[in-house]
């Protein structure tokens, strides 16, 4: 069996067969939405969208994002049908363990997927990073003739994601920045799984988009192949301003019984449904089987082979007037370094510590930034409207504006969760290395996109300045008590709590290189002392624990992280002058710590020595097993007050005297136990 002329609708109807017949297979899914927008997603796939196949990352490629992820087989049927390697195999394991099609598009599983999606809304924000990204390199890289960074990002949205508050503070940005290469399309189907959302979701959307100052087009038909197409072309010839088209569809398109319901949403349709479907729709092949007549109308091989090419010879033009430009662009595209890179760090950390200055580490970090900044110029970001406490704007920073995109500086405003969105976005589109900053605090504004960032293995740098109860007077609502420990716990994120400006210094290198994951640097708003090290220890401290402070035979070991080593070293000098030999230990990063090697750890914390105090200005439970069943931990286990913030470290009985105490009161213990 064949179609031997498929008309667009047939062509169509292939993603609702495919998308039938998965859910159905995998006996769950949601196959409501593929069905509603195959229409719409073969118009833009097939006569718009700019990409190869058999290269899908190819860096001028139009991106293209399904932010309401729940409907997976869209996309996998996409990537199928028009040539991506993502053969019926795969289709067929849909959801299934280790296939390349999961329950929601995952970033680095399947080709062709440009972000993970499935938290709704934040799809739509990766794309404003992603769109922001392309406006930004093409500032900086285009020259007069030489279009070399040119492509659009592409959204399909539902009304979940529009529901979701950051669609509010990314959409707005979007509006401010004035990202003419951004079109979303929103299916306005009019059903979530609760039902019909006229019950919960009354929002004129067009009139919403027109207030951030987008370009709106309103009223197409969604399963009207020629008003797609003409929604598109109108998007597309608005340059200046972000554009929405606002499609009126049917959910689960061509389910006679279930379509138009919460039914069709988020469950198989049934057999007998899909057989009706079938016949509704016209569609007279068994499961999984697609005519080749379909397959060579979708395939998109040569077509993106050949916008490859002719974009290849564009860039040899452009390398032959521009050399140095287009040496830059390529190593900031291939994710390298500059050749000096290694040396050149390492001179600045050395600088940095034989200035020996004692400075709140959000100041250190400031001073990492003009370090590292004049030899990275993807060095990107901001912060959430907090830059004069955050300290991430440094000498050369420059703000991006709407009619400015050249700079490297962005005010995000007061938006934590739609900032960390944006900045994965721009780390997935390539070319900068971004960070964003606010309070500690505020990281659980931000928290699912940081879980985001450390699933799909980005690097993304989030700063957090305000660490602790040090921040004093505004108290508990301010105050971060239990973040750094989340945070902690969460699989590959790395988390820097640096004690002063070296090893902030080398917390910043770190992140910048680490290329599998995020990083979040946690910085003191209130003033810490610089220690003294060799070079040795500072070559340590990228190891995330080493002994800073040292002695003959430790009776005692001092294990702390940021503003409280200073305590640590404090206590251990005055210990010293009692006779008593403690080491103290300085941990900024945990996690790397944690995987060194359990020789070099027992070398940082021997396991013959038990009497252990802990002290950091926070939750306690995790420290347990560093302090082992001997030892004990200082910290915070209460929610702060407000007060100045030496007031509250007396009341909470972090100083460097209360961490002497704790090592005498050991010890006595342990001389007490081996009589």
């Amino acid at each position: 069996m064949d179609i031997q002329t498929p008309s667009k609708r047939d062509k169509a109807n292939a993603i609702r067969a495919l998308a039938m017949d998965a859910v159905q297979a995998a006996k769950s899914g949601h196959p409501g939405m593929p069905m509603g927008m195959a229409d719409i997603a073969e118009v833009l796939w097939c006569e718009f969208l700019k990409h190869n196949p058999r290269n899908p990352d190819w860096f001028n490629r139009d991106r293209f994002v399904l932010s309401n992820g729940h409907g997976s087989m869209l996309i996998y049927a996409l990537l199928h049908l028009t040539g991506y390697d993502l053969p019926i195999e795969e289709i067929r394991q849909f959801r299934q363990l280790h296939s390349r099609t999961p329950g929601h598009p995952e970033y680095g599983v399947t080709a062709g997927v440009e972000t993970t999606t499935g938290p709704l809304a934040q799809g739509l924000s990766n794309a404003i990073g992603m769109a922001l990204a392309e406006k930004m390199l093409a500032a900086q890289f285009n020259r007069p003739g030489h279009r070399i960074v040119d492509h659009h990002t592409y959204v399909f949205v539902g009304d979940g994601c529009l529901m979701e508050g950051v669609s509010h503070e990314t959409a707005s940005f979007a509006g401010t920045h004035k990202l003419g290469k951004l079109i979303v399309v929103y299916d306005d189907n009019n059903i979530s799984i609760d039902g019909e959302v006229s019950g919960w979701f009354t929002d004129d959307t067009a009139q919403r988009f027109r207030s951030y100052g987008w370009h709106v087009v309103e009223n197409v038909d969604g399963h009207n192949a020629d008003e797609v197409r003409k929604a598109i072309k109108s998007a597309k010839s608005e340059t200046e301003l972000p554009s929405i088209i606002c499609c009126k569809t049917i959910i689960g398109w061509g389910s006679p019984n279930k379509q138009s319901t919460a039914g069709a949403h988020g469950a198989p349709l049934g057999e007998d449904e899909i057989h009706l479907a079938r016949e509704k729709i016209g569609w007279d092949f068994p499961p999984f089987q697609v005519p080749e007549s379909i397959y060579s109308a979708y395939d998109c091989t040569s077509k993106g082979e050949s916008a490859e090419e002719g974009w290849n010879g564009q860039f040899n033009a452009y390398k032959s007037e521009y050399p140095e430009q287009a040496a830059e662009l390529s190593r900031r595209i291939e994710g390298g370094f500059p050749e000096n890179w290694n040396k050149f760090t390492e001179t600045s950390i050395l600088a940095i510590a034989e200035a020996a200055t004692s400075a709140a580490t959000r100041k250190a970090s400031q001073i990492a930034l003009d370090a590292f900044g004049p030899e990275l110029p993807e060095i990107v970001g901001g912060s959430a409207d907090l830059t004069g406490s955050n300290l991430t704007f440094w000498s050369g920073s420059k703000a991006i504006t709407g009619d400015d995109p050249s700079g490297n500086y962005i005010y995000f405003g007061v938006r934590e969760f739609g900032m960390s969105c944006i900045v994965n976005g721009i780390s997935l589109h390539g070319g900068f290395i971004p960070y964003g900053g606010t309070f500690l605090m505020f990281s659980e504004y931000a928290r699912n996109a940081v879980r985001m960032a450390a699933l799909m293995g980005i690097r993304s740098i989030f700063v957090y300045s305000h660490d602790s109860i040090g921040l004093g007077e505004d108290g508990p609502t301010h105050q971060a008590v239990e973040q750094t420990a989340t945070l902690r716990l969460m699989p590959n994120l790395s988390v820097w709590r640096p004690c002063d400006t070296v090893e902030t210094a080398v917390a910043w290198k770190a992140a910048i290189e680490r290329t599998g994951g995020p990083t979040c640097l946690l910085f003191s708003r209130q003033g810490v002392p610089h220690q003294i090290r060799t070079a040795e220890q500072i070559n340590q401290i990228s190891r995330g624990g080493y002994v800073l402070v040292d002695c003959e035979q430790p009776q005692a070991l001092i294990i702390a992280t940021g503003s409280e080593v200073g305590l640590a070293v404090e206590a251990a000098s005055s210990l010293s002058e009692s006779g008593i030999h403690a080491r103290v230990i300085s941990m900024p990063c945990v996690d790397i710590f944690e995987r060194q090697s359990a020789e070099y750890q027992g070398e940082v914390i021997p396991p013959s020595v038990q009497s252990r105090v802990v002290v950091e200005a926070g939750v306690t439970a995790l420290w347990a097993k560093y302090a082992g069943p001997a030892g004990r931990v200082l910290g915070v286990d209460t929610f702060g007050e407000s007060a100045p913030g030496n007031v509250l470290y007396e009341h909470f009985n972090l100083t460097a005297n209360a961490v002497e105490e704790a090592v005498k009161e050991l010890i006595k213990q342990e001389g007490q136990g081996k009589k």
